[in-house]
């Protein structure tokens, strides 16, 4: 295999020339530029990236802790990520935890062993006390709001608050909702949305959990039918739930809106598809503050960026409750 001394001895010219040539070195005359990079031309030269990364200390790769790839939420956050290390000469690495904590470890110990210059954590099973633990390795930025460390985030409060005020504005009081894993951070926010803005009409009956999927918006809907007071109008934690429900309540000849009035969450292309009410997020935005922290110095000031986000109308909300 070529090494450096090759491509000295091809080129006439020292090591040190070569490396200088090699790493941009701004130093270098031009007829030795062109004689090295003739001769690596010449003899197939490879460059070594694992030596680069050890003299350095650097990999050029973000590594990216999400619990499934497949899931829209994530999987546009991801979409930012790679746009963004495509256009910086980055990679990035992803692991799949499927929230499993000893999977979590593993990807922290990438960090710690110097496999990926930084991560970028979308979402995590661990204590976040733990996760930073790690950050004596470098930097950790979080796609969910952390007080103590960099985040990038919605302020899912807020943004919750904003599809509840949109079906009192229709005059629905017995309003539901659906929430993803019952203790995240994302969830308790909102169900403290929820419990403080529909206040005394808010039924612990009324808060679906573990709802994640088109199937678990089903289950919901299925749930929904079966119980003897139901609510007129339900808000979820994702589009892909509303589809569930939706799907579900249509073929058993229920109607959208007129019997129940459903808001989505996400902003995905599913809501385009269904003409779906929607509290809209930028993911692909986050992903990309995410990594501009991760490879920036920033990240040692933990900095909070929230971006924002807006209620698309459509028509799985729109009819008035009359009730």
């Amino acid at each position: 295999m070529t090494n450096i001394r090759d491509l000295a001895r091809e080129a006439h010219v020292s090591v040190t020339t070569v490396s200088r040539v090699l790493n941009d070195h701004p130093y270098v005359a031009d007829d030795k530029r062109q004689a090295v990079q003739a001769a690596i031309q010449k003899l197939g030269y490879i460059r070594n990236q694992t030596a680069v990364h050890l003299s350095t200390g650097q990999t050029h790769t973000i590594g990216v802790m999400l619990p499934f790839v497949d899931h829209p939420y994530h999987a546009a956050i991801l979409q930012g990520i790679a746009r963004c290390a495509f256009e910086e000469g980055y990679r990035f690495l992803t692991w799949q935890t499927n929230y499993v904590e000893s999977h979590e470890h593993t990807v922290l110990k990438a960090l710690a062993q110097r496999e990926v210059d930084g991560l970028i954590i979308v979402s995590h099973s661990l204590s976040v006390d733990e996760i930073l633990q790690y950050e004596q390795y470098g930097p950790i930025v979080f796609c969910e709001y952390h007080p103590h460390a960099s985040s990038v985030y919605i302020n899912h409060y807020t943004a919750f608050q904003k599809g509840l005020k949109a079906l009192q504005s229709l005059h629905h009081t017995e309003i539901g909702i659906c929430l993803g894993r019952p203790d995240s951070t994302n969830s308790l926010a909102r169900k403290q949305a929820y419990q403080d803005t529909v206040s005394d009409d808010a039924r612990p009956e009324w808060i679906y959990e573990q709802a994640l999927t088109i199937e678990d918006g089903a289950h919901v809907a299925r749930a929904w039918m079966n119980q003897s007071q139901r609510p007129t109008a339900i808000l979820t934690a994702s589009d892909h739930v509303a589809a569930g429900i939706i799907l579900e309540l249509r073929e058993q000849g229920y109607r959208i809106p007129e019997d129940l009035a459903v808001i989505g969450f996400d902003g995905s292309d599913l809501a385009v598809v269904l003409n779906l009410t929607t509290v809209a997020v930028p993911y692909e935005t986050i992903g990309r503050h995410a990594f501009s922290i991760a490879i920036s110095d920033s990240w040692q000031q933990h900095p909070q960026t929230e971006i924002p986000t807006t209620l698309k109308n459509g028509t799985t909300a729109s009819i008035l409750c009359v009730k």
